[in-house]
């Protein structure tokens, strides 16, 4: 069955896929800080853990944010092919990154950005490879 081609209002769909699933790995990552310094070696530690995870508004914002990425990614795979929509809502691997930077302060070394370009080189190749198909 062939799907329609990206249409604008499939790329801003994809766009927030993107935007929404780089939401919810902050949120994830935010709702762990507080007890990042927890160590867990038996259960009543472990139960302290989960219990202060499950506290933070960001774990709750965070499954918020997957619940919509489900819908939106839900909507593009109801207009375009898999084979398609995987490659183009590829941008998260430079968002997530860039959110890191941004909002927590991390550090990426340049192996990594190495690393985040070599896959979104392989997302191209993949990328063109699909579109000659289709042509042929």
């Amino acid at each position: 069955m062939f799907k329609k081609r990206i249409t604008v209002k499939i790329l801003l769909f994809l766009i927030a896929s993107d935007i929404l699933e780089t939401c919810t790995h902050y949120c994830f990552k935010k709702s762990t800080l507080p007890v990042s310094e927890l160590t867990i070696s038996d259960i009543p530690s472990a139960v302290t853990f989960f219990h202060a995870i499950i506290a933070s508004h960001f774990l709750w914002l965070g499954f918020l944010f997957v619940g919509l990425t489900f819908i939106v990614w839900s909507t593009i795979l109801s207009k375009i092919d898999l084979s398609v929509a995987v490659p183009a809502a590829s941008f998260s691997y430079i968002l997530v990154p860039l959110t890191s930077i941004i909002f927590l302060h991390e550090q990426i070394d340049i192996m990594r950005w190495c690393g985040i370009g070599m896959i979104l080189l392989g997302i191209i190749f993949a990328s063109i490879s699909s579109k000659e198909k289709q042509t042929a």
